[in-house]
């Protein structure tokens, strides 16, 4: 069933999706101009590509999607969208893109869209060069007669030209971000905050309780509340800031939430406090794990795995498209980075992988990277530069 890979939640989601994108977009099969049967499409391709049957999608649309509801073939499907909005697996927005691209360059997130979001360029620089962020969803046909499947293949934003993009208006809207040295408050800063609305009954930036809202709207550099239109107030430092998936034989087995500030032992029985794989293996695999086998920290928004095993660890990057490279030991007891889409091999067939949105410092890097690979307009200054302290 669909609805159990749908979250009310964009920060307990592992994809976004440009719903109005895939809905319209006859490329992806049927006859009608506006159809959920593509979206059951992208998730039945996302399942085969984690491995994960409950794969979470965070789905944005326009509002424009259900004003056009007489291009559905199905009647039944309106239904079914209207119910998505009332429950909160929907969120209906004027500008979809622009929601989409807000949640994106602040979490890191991956988004499954057909859209090169060229319109957007000025106001989202990050997307120059992006190779790695978006994935877009082809039908592909089998040798026999049939209605195919989707499958997601990586899509390059590619660049646009120092003329398309003016220095000024660049500039202008990074310090509007809080990317560059400006005095604003910094992107990162709003990321690793959680907020609350000074409306009493307004619940919608409240992470006890499982709020619906990953973060605040900017506006005019102001963290603001989307329903009350009022600036909200700092509530501490966000916590849960991301997840690691144990994957055995290619499927997702279990989820674990890792918090800031927090170093947990994975193995076969680590203890109390560490995450225990044996009830997820068969005893012929859990015996070629460790008791303790890594070590998994989160300091300053970075995720740190170390070899502590008597058998040995491999570790497998993902370059910037979210290919996999080539296995390489672990040097034992010395700690490497784990970035999202890097596995850990335990054993044979037993894998550690990150899951979920960047933190703040990763976004740094990945902002940085981008900088560096994006050219400059012709009459930029020499001391122009990205602020690593202010990138998400």
């Amino acid at each position: 069933m669909l609805e159990r890979n749908l979250t009310s939640a964009a920060d307990r989601a592992d994809y976004l999706v440009d719903l109005s994108n895939i809905v319209r977009d006859p490329a992806l099969g049927g006859a009608a101009p506006r159809s959920l049967r593509r979206l059951a499409l992208v998730a039945e391709a996302l399942v085969a590509l984690t491995g994960d049957h409950r794969v979470s999608l965070y789905l944005v649309a326009d509002r424009s999607l259900l004003a056009g509801h007489r291009e559905f073939g199905d009647p039944q499907e309106v239904g079914r969208l209207r119910g998505w909005v009332a429950e909160g697996l929907v969120e209906e927005v004027g500008d979809a893109d622009e929601r989409i691209l807000e949640i994106a360059g602040m979490t890191g997130t991956r988004v499954i869209t057909g859209d090169h979001y060229d319109p957007y360029r000025e106001e989202h620089p990050w997307l120059q060069g992006n190779t790695w962020q978006f994935l877009r969803p082809v039908l592909r046909h089998g040798p026999l007669p049939g209605p195919g499947r989707v499958t997601l293949v990586p899509l390059d934003m590619g660049h646009r030209s120092a003329t398309e993009i003016s220095r000024k208006l660049e500039l202008s809207v990074l310090k509007k971000q809080g990317l560059l040295d400006s005095g604003r408050t910094p992107l990162s800063e709003v990321v690793r905050q959680s907020w609350k609305c000074p409306e009493r009954r307004c619940s919608l930036y409240d992470t006890r309780s499982g709020g619906r809202i990953l973060l605040p709207r900017m506006r005019r550099g102001v963290p603001t509340c989307e329903l009350h239109g009022a600036p909200l107030l700092a509530d501490g430092p966000r916590t849960g800031a991301a997840q690691l998936k144990a994957v055995v034989d290619g499927v997702c087995a279990a989820r674990y939430t890792l918090d800031e500030g927090s170093t947990t032992f994975v193995g076969r029985s680590p203890g109390a406090d560490g995450i225990a794989l044996h009830a997820l293996l068969p005893p012929e695999r859990a015996g070629l794990v460790s008791r303790q086998h890594v070590s998994v920290s989160v300091r300053r928004g970075t995720v740190l795995v170390q070899d502590v095993s008597s058998y040995g660890t491999r570790l497998r990057r993902a370059d910037r498209r979210g290919r996999p490279g080539l296995w390489a030991p672990l040097v034992p007891r010395a700690e490497q980075g784990f970035r999202p889409g890097d596995e850990v091999e335990l054993a044979p067939g037993v894998v550690l992988v990150r899951s979920g949105r960047l933190f703040p410092a990763e976004l740094s890097d990945t902002w940085r990277a981008a900088a560096g690979r994006t050219p400059a307009p012709a009459h930029a200054s020499a001391t122009t530069r990205l602020s690593g302290e202010r990138l998400p």
